[in-house]
């Protein structure tokens, strides 16, 4: 069936009228007619031509194999490693696709489509590019001669419904009471600082805290690509960062953005993630005024995200590091770590809160734990336990939940 859709896919592209757009109902009628011809001397099933027809369709209007794959909703992840090395994430589980582009000149077709819809630009001196689908799908791209063999293409998909808090509770990655505590600390303005792994859900968390921002807020949010939804925030302001150009100019970096916020009179700063000297400017943000500002970034526990925030900070500007001790102690308030564990699942590990300088460390508060029960069926068990209490409740207190 294969050698049917390529010879199908040329039959209908010589027969096409390029000086004038083809709309997709007479593209679909050329191909239905190719398929007519070619059925007299194999013949096809109904559910065979159906199958002829979209992939097709597909690679001659729209994204080719990868149609299909972003249409299922079970799929989370595509990473694709050359024309013949497709693989998926599907329930937690990568594997490897039976699908594949007809060549490498169309897998490099498809990547120019994605980049042109974005307004930007992939080649062989600029090789790596960060953009999105229609969809809001984040995509990563890496051609030669970043890439050693083959043209790479990573796509994280994105939920056709908003990340709720409900929703986390229902995959059991959060238990009630957590659910009710951050909630409090969100309506109340604590600076929130969401860190964890690859993969461990840092910006579903978020979007799944934007859901507690009070409706009456001023809020901007900052990402290298935009995917967080607040659906419930009407004064809301999205920014997006933008690589260089050819030329090296004309970039707007997350610092450029994080200073340009600042002056738009924001009640609330959303930075999508901290990766760099930006850390500096999103500090300062923080401890400007601006409380219930929230920010993610990668590490394998709150204490590593201390370390990995002083290490941005520095990568930004020589600053002593007690002082950028205690810009972060004064502008972060709680971290929260995730994590995806052994079985693929993605749980809340850790709530802790940030109590200040101690011996010229910067001290923290574990307020609640994931502990471990055991292994049921190949999925982990366990419960979510209380580990302290909360130290400084001056925002609960001035807002009337504590």
């Amino acid at each position: 069936m294969i050698n049917y859709e390529e010879e199908i896919r040329q039959k209908t592209m010589n027969k096409l009228d390029l000086s004038y757009d083809v709309s997709d109902d007479e593209l679909l009628q050329l191909i239905r007619g190719e398929i007519v011809t070619i059925s007299k001397e194999h013949p096809l099933s109904l559910g065979e031509r159906k199958i002829i027809e979209n992939h097709v369709f597909n690679s001659l209007r729209k994204l080719d194999v990868l149609e299909d794959l972003l249409a299922d909703e079970e799929i989370t992840e595509i990473m694709i490693n050359g024309p013949d090395n497709i693989f998926i994430e599907k329930k937690g589980q990568v594997v490897h696709s039976t699908e594949h582009f007809s060549s490498e000149e169309k897998l490099n077709d498809i990547i120019q489509n994605i980049v042109a819809n974005s307004n930007k630009i992939v080649n062989e001196s600029n090789p790596i590019v960060d953009t999105r689908l229609e969809d809001g799908s984040r995509v990563n791209i890496v051609l030669k001669p970043a890439a050693v063999d083959y043209p790479i293409l990573s796509i994280r998909k994105f939920p056709k419904e908003q990340m709720t808090m409900e929703r986390l509770e229902s995959f059991g990655s959060i238990d009630r009471e957590q659910i009710e505590f951050l909630k409090k600390l969100v309506e109340s303005g604590y600076n929130i600082f969401v860190s964890g792994g690859t993969g461990s859900g840092k910006t579903s968390f978020l979007n799944a805290l934007g859901e507690f921002i009070p409706g009456d807020k001023r809020v901007i949010t900052i990402e290298d690509s935009a995917e967080l939804q607040l659906k419930n925030v009407e004064n809301l302001v999205r920014l997006e960062a933008r690589n260089a150009n050819l030329e090296g100019k004309n970039e707007i970096s997350i610092r450029d953005l994080l200073k340009s916020a600042l002056r738009m009179r924001p009640d609330r700063i959303i930075v999508g993630e901290c990766r760099g000297g930006e850390a500096l400017e999103m500090l300062q943000a923080f401890n400007t005024g601006h409380d219930g500002s929230c920010s993610t970034g990668h590490s394998n526990s709150c204490k590593d995200m201390l370390s990995r925030l002083e290490t941005m900070v520095l990568m930004g500007a020589e600053i002593p590091l007690p002082a950028i001790r205690q810009q972060i102690a004064s502008g972060i308030d709680i971290i929260v770590q995730l994590g995806r564990l052994r079985d693929k699942s993605r749980k809340l590990l850790e709530i802790c809160e940030v109590d200040g300088i101690s011996n010229g460390e910067i001290a923290l508060n574990s307020l609640y734990k994931f502990r471990e029960l055991e292994e049921k069926n190949g999925r982990i068990v366990g419960k979510w336990e209380k580990t302290g209490s909360l130290k400084h409740t001056e925002k609960l207190i001035a807002n009337g939940t504590a």
